[in-house]
């Protein structure tokens, strides 16, 4: 059974940062490229960042240079680095594993790490 369990998210104020990790389990882990999404209030759900199975990171243009994602595959888990944290940076952060090139999520979502960003 796949289970994406993220963690690490709160409330922090403008300008901070937040690490978020996700642990995967269920399927093999290092084979797979995994992502990391969000979603604002009232907003659909959007792709953050890839990184493959290798450990390249590719990152949303609204986010890059602010973000950095990375893996663990001996402990199966993927965490993003979020850096001068803004208040659009506010939702519920997930992760999943997705095929080749592609974003759309393999598995059902976890819970989702929620991430509020204000003074």
């Amino acid at each position: 059974q796949v289970q994406l369990v993220e963690s690490g998210g709160g409330l922090v104020q403008p300008g901070g940062s937040l690490r978020l990790s996700c642990a995967a389990s269920g399927f093999f882990f290092s084979t797979r490229v995994m992502c990391w999404y969000r979603q604002a209030p009232g907003k659909e759900r959007e792709w953050v960042a890839t990184i493959s199975a290798g450990g390249r990171g590719n990152y949303a243009d609204s986010l890059k240079g602010r973000i950095t994602i990375s893996r663990d595959n001996r402990k199966s888990t993927v965490v993003l680095q979020i850096d001068n944290l803004k208040p659009e940076d506010t939702a519920v952060y997930y992760c999943n594993a997705v095929a080749g090139v592609s974003t759309t999520p393999l598995y059902s979502w976890g819970q989702g790490t929620q991430v509020t960003v204000s003074s």
